[in-house]
């Protein structure tokens, strides 16, 4: 018999967070592992009345595949799986890695065709914008390690923060929303960052369930030649199986015309994959209660609390701000006392300081308020 807790989180996936109606068709892909959670989303799947189908992938087998593929050979895997995706009402994206370092050592060429040819079309094209999707992890070995907890440990919080009573985390978000759509000019101060930006005439949007699981955070996009200025991220990301630490980017017009971290060739070749990787495609406020630190998997950090992202690259739909790119990496900036606080002023008028909320119709939104 299946663990109560994945039993609910499948529930609440199908559920809530696609919302699957009778009739409509639902991809469920997964990768690596994860059978347990699969096989409740295909069973309550069925019991809403919809047509589940299931693809499983290996990243083991995904590596050896790209490795030494042509360009005519990425763009056909990519059509059968455009094709398909466009058939689905649905997606969930079970991503449940044995290693997260698996594309690391891919020729940075390869994993640009990829991300170009076949990633691009079919997910940020089609999935992102014609499907009711969602995409989240698994609470393996490899998860707790990356963490820094023990499995079991880690299996508690994962549950906690998947199984969040999402409806009232929405109501939470609204104030924010709300604020942000009335803003034109954000400034972020903190250490190694002195950024300008401009959010007038872009939509906002809220998170709080229905597209990444866990969730929690308030997003739009900059204007996209308004950006100025420099940001220092102090949350490694890992990015096409490499783990990126101290990046630092430098604005002039929207561009980013210097960048540098621990990788800074590499970086510097993903920012290059075409004109739009150097344009920054979303900002977001991240604010999920029980994420409070960063475990290096971008699903989890950048829905951390007293967080925000700035994303260089391509832009959503619902939040456009004409930014077009194969590249959408969500690069997570702390801003509480522990990683050396940090300020965000709309229109002049302080709306966070060392991560907390200050206003007081945002007071919801502090961890103190779910505790």
């Amino acid at each position: 018999m299946a663990e109560e807790r994945i039993v609910k989180l499948a529930g609440n996936l199908i559920n809530y967070s696609v919302e699957l109606q009778p009739g409509e068709k639902i991809l469920i892909e997964v990768f690596d592992g994860g059978e347990d959670l699969a096989q409740e989303l295909v069973a309550a799947a069925y019991k809403a009345g919809g047509v589940p189908f299931v693809s499983v992938k290996n990243m083991v087998l995904q590596r050896e595949l790209l490795r030494q593929c042509a360009a005519s050979q990425v763009e056909r895997m990519a059509a059968w799986e455009k094709a398909r995706m466009e058939e689905m009402d649905a997606y969930i994206g079970l991503r449940a890695y044995y290693n997260h370092s698996e594309m690391a050592d891919l020729p940075q060429e390869q994993s640009q065709l990829y991300q170009r040819l076949w990633w691009h079309p079919v997910h940020s094209e089609v999935r992102v914008n014609r499907t009711k999707w969602c995409v989240l992890r698994y609470p393996n070995a490899a998860m707790a390690q990356m963490s820094g907890m023990s499995t079991a440990a880690f299996r508690d919080f994962y549950f906690q923060v998947t199984n969040l009573d999402y409806s009232r985390l929405a109501e939470a978000e609204e104030p924010l929303l709300k604020l942000m759509e009335k803003t034109k000019e954000v400034r972020i101060l903190g250490q190694g960052t002195d950024l300008t930006f401009s959010l007038e005439g872009v939509a906002v949007s809220k998170s709080c369930g229905l597209r990444n699981i866990p969730d929690g955070e308030v997003f739009t996009a900059p204007v996209k030649q308004s950006v100025n200025g420099v940001i220092s991220y102090n949350c490694p990301s890992v990015y096409q199986g490499v783990t990126f630490a101290d990046v630092r980017l430098e604005f002039a017009q929207g561009r980013i015309v210097k960048a540098t971290a621990n990788h800074t060739e590499q970086l510097n070749q993903i920012l290059d994959t075409d004109e739009g990787a150097r344009y920054i495609g979303e900002f977001a406020l991240g604010v999920n209660p029980h994420i409070t630190k960063p475990m290096g998997d971008i699903l989890f950090d950048e829905k951390i609390s007293g967080s925000f992202h700035f994303t260089p690259g391509n832009a959503y739909e619902n939040t456009d701000n004409g930014n077009r790119s194969a590249i959408h990496w969500d690069l997570v900036c702390m801003q509480t006392p522990a990683y050396g606080g940090g300020e965000i002023w709309f229109d002049g008028r302080l709306v966070r300081k060392d991560g907390l909320f200050v206003l007081e119709e945002l007071q919801g939104l502090n961890p103190q308020a779910w505790r």
